[in-house]
């Protein structure tokens, strides 16, 4: 699933300030705005219009910005604040304890920077860690009450999202009611997730689509957009007015964390709890590991970098968590993430495809302009 990129290790800005800061106040805001309104694209009508890498370059201009003029600090700012306000097709739910976002490390330097401050943070405890794929979908906290499902929520902005209730009933993979083998059926469990559309499901819908496209232009009637990756596609799939045009996408989820509990028995370990969330009959990714060392995480974090083709589901990262629930305690949060978590985010994908002719346009003024004609290439 795309985050919000966190503070981790800010860039310094390019652009000089001057003795009134005046420059970097108008590239905060410039900055700021622009954030708001791709968090907006993405979060509230599933149409990013840029790439992660150049959303995150944004962000981080902005967080170096901001470190070095903290006389122009704003808690609003994006890079406290998590996601984008829903939109209003679906009712809003106030979430009862925040989603918040992740703080990311874009390289091995800043993963093994957030270990060095978990040590820190720990005064030099040891600390195992938890090991899981970053998904690319949409994160989801989903609400049982006496072992029922009552109701499904998007991340929205952390603080409130949108009800999606009857469309996530619609996917298999998510339960309608618990089946609790031991102890008893949990008063509430709120349990939160990724929903992902797999790389066949969105395959066979981009084939649709092309296909009713042809149709449409055979009619002189104009095309419909066809989803650019299964990320857009699940999260477009997942807010439909319609559950039945849901259920026909294929749907799926993972889920890796528990939010709001009544009656669910007392782990001391986020491995514990997602054993516990696995015997009730949700799906936890089998590639999650738990690691004793910090090399460990590395190699893991590596092993899926260049490993993920072999995955029937897109993923953009790998996420740490530390796993001692008391030492999260002793970690806590910022005001937009755990200090306990991150995520190591991949580089964007390359492809590569074929120079099939170079040609030659003619503009109004005579002006010639060369351009290349490529062999067409689907980058997820």
């Amino acid at each position: 699933m795309f985050y919000p990129i966190g503070t981790v290790k800010p860039v310094a800005s390019k652009k000089k300030k001057s003795a009134q800061g005046a420059p970097a106040a108008a590239r905060i805001a410039e900055l700021r705005d622009q954030i708001a309104h791709h968090n907006q694209a993405y979060y509230g009508h599933d149409a990013p219009e840029i790439s992660d890498a150049d959303y995150d370059d944004l962000v981080r201009e902005l967080a170096g910005l901001e470190a070095d003029n903290p006389d122009l600090f704003s808690g609003e700012s994006p890079t406290q604040t998590v996601g984008g306000a829903a939109v209003t097709t679906f009712a809003p739910v106030t979430h009862a304890i925040p989603m918040t976002s992740l703080d990311n490390a874009m390289d091995e330097d800043e993963l093994r920077a957030w270990g060095e401050r978990v040590a820190k943070g720990l005064d030099g405890a040891s600390a195992r860690y938890v090991c899981e794929l970053k998904i690319d979908g949409l994160a989801i906290s989903i609400r049982y009450e006496n072992g029922e499902l009552v109701q499904a929520a998007t991340r929205g902005d952390g603080r409130v999202g949108e009800d999606v209730t009857a469309n996530i009933a619609t996917i298999a993979a998510v339960p309608k009611k618990l089946i609790v083998k031991k102890g008893e059926v949990p008063a509430v469990l709120e349990v939160r997730g990724e929903v992902y559309m797999p790389i066949a499901a969105f395959d066979k819908l981009r084939a649709a689509k092309e296909s009713e496209n042809a149709e449409r232009v055979a009619a002189g009637r104009k095309p419909e957009p066809v989803p650019a990756n299964p990320r857009n596609a699940g999260a477009g799939s997942l807010r439909q007015k319609n559950p039945a045009v849901t259920a026909q996408r294929e749907l799926s989820f993972w889920a890796y964390q528990v939010g709001d509990t009544r009656g669910v028995p007392q782990f001391d370990s986020h491995k514990d709890t997602l054993d516990y969330l696995a015997s009730l009959g949700f799906p936890v990714n089998p590639a999650i590991v738990r690691v004793d060392a910090f090399a460990e995480v590395v190699e893991f974090c590596h092993r899926w970098r260049d490993g993920r083709d072999t995955l029937g589901y897109e993923i953009d990262g790998a996420v740490v968590k530390v796993d001692s629930l008391s030492q999260r305690e002793l970690l806590g949060f910022t005001s937009r993430a755990p200090r306990w978590a991150i995520a190591f985010k991949f580089p964007p994908e390359e492809r590569t495809t074929l120079l099939r002719d170079i040609q030659i346009s003619v503009g109004r003024t005579g002006r010639v302009t060369p351009f290349a004609v490529l062999e067409p290439v689907f980058v997820g």
